[in-house]
């Protein structure tokens, strides 16, 4: 049986990894502060991203380390977010161990549209640069034999019960009301990755891992989808007629003269005003034909729990 350590079990993308390796079979480790969202089938290790010494004793002999770690939105800056890849990597040390690291769409240009690994990067925003940073020092890593990394980009998640997401922070947030604010632009298309299938393919990932370079990246393409057919999908799902409109965006920005993540969340405001989709036809061939949850299958699941609100009110 293979092993696996998640760090960062706590989050979106460690408690979906966690149970897609779990489903495939491995045996897993989950490293947090507390143990708040139990995964059945993996035994967790109490533990601070701030220690090497918590994450060297969370990854004893585990074949594969994904790093789910992640700084508040607006603690990125002031070298804090390479710091903690740093530490990571010091954890990792000389091991020759493949690490898993779920990249993002900042690396890029607002101009580019179809994002493939193979595109050079060119960040817009500072908070790109920063992401650009962390990859180079896993591939720096990489190159010196230190370990294996795979990087898996993917869009904006999205999954039943998540917390924080768009979903819940932003377009449901009066479907009590009958009302659904979808994000975006009419006409744009937007890359969403269901979680169930991202933490699929992060494990698929780790299965293949002799099979790939020192070094790779992947880019999963989830759902690339414009604001009217995620409207559709939610309106299919709901039980009664719903009011749909659009988001006012420039909230954000009014919230963030008080909210620091909040001012730094509309600073990536472009990343809804244009399309950017992934792309990659190696990734697809590994992962299969029949790979994914189809696009209305996920949106009912994720927003069916938002209706109980609708049953309350009426």
């Amino acid at each position: 049986m293979s092993k696996v350590t998640i760090l960062g079990i706590n989050g979106h993308i460690g408690h979906h990894a966690a149970r897609a390796f779990v489903a495939a079979g491995w045996d897993v480790v989950g490293m947090g502060r507390s143990n708040k969202q139990p995964v059945a089938g993996v035994r967790f290790m109490k533990g601070d991203a701030d220690s090497v010494a918590d994450m060297q004793a969370a990854i004893g002999d585990a074949d594969v380390v994904v790093n789910a770690l992640n700084l508040p939105y607006d603690k990125w800056d002031k070298g804090r977010a390479e710091a903690q890849a740093a530490l990571v990597i010091e954890a990792m040390g000389k091991s020759g161990k493949t690490l898993l690291f779920p990249g993002n769409v900042y690396n890029y240009a607002a101009t580019d549209r179809v994002l493939t690994p193979e595109l050079a990067q060119r960040p817009q925003t500072p908070r790109g640069a920063i992401r650009q940073r962390m990859e180079a020092m896993l591939e720096a890593a990489a190159k010196r034999g230190d370990m294996r990394v795979i990087i898996l980009r993917a869009g904006d998640f999205y999954a039943p019960h998540n917390v924080g997401d768009w979903f819940d922070q932003g377009m449901m947030l009066d479907i009590a009301k009958g009302k659904v604010a979808l994000m975006g632009t009419p006409g744009v298309g937007h890359a969403w990755a269901y979680l169930p299938d991202l933490g699929q393919a992060f494990e698929k990932l780790g299965w293949h891992r002799k099979e790939l370079g020192a070094f790779e990246r992947f880019h999963f393409a989830g759902h690339f989808v414009t604001p009217e057919v995620l409207g559709a999908a939610i309106s299919k799902a709901a039980p009664v007629k719903l009011k749909v409109g659009y988001f006012p965006r420039v909230i954000l920005s009014a919230l963030g003269l008080f909210q620091p993540i909040m001012r730094e969340i509309a600073k990536m405001g472009y990343l809804w005003e244009y399309p950017f989709e992934l792309r990659d036809p190696r990734l697809d061939a590994l992962l299969g034909p029949d790979f994914g949850t189809p696009f209305d299958t996920a949106v009912a699941a994720t927003v069916t729990p938002f209706f109980d609100k609708l049953k309350r009110a009426a």
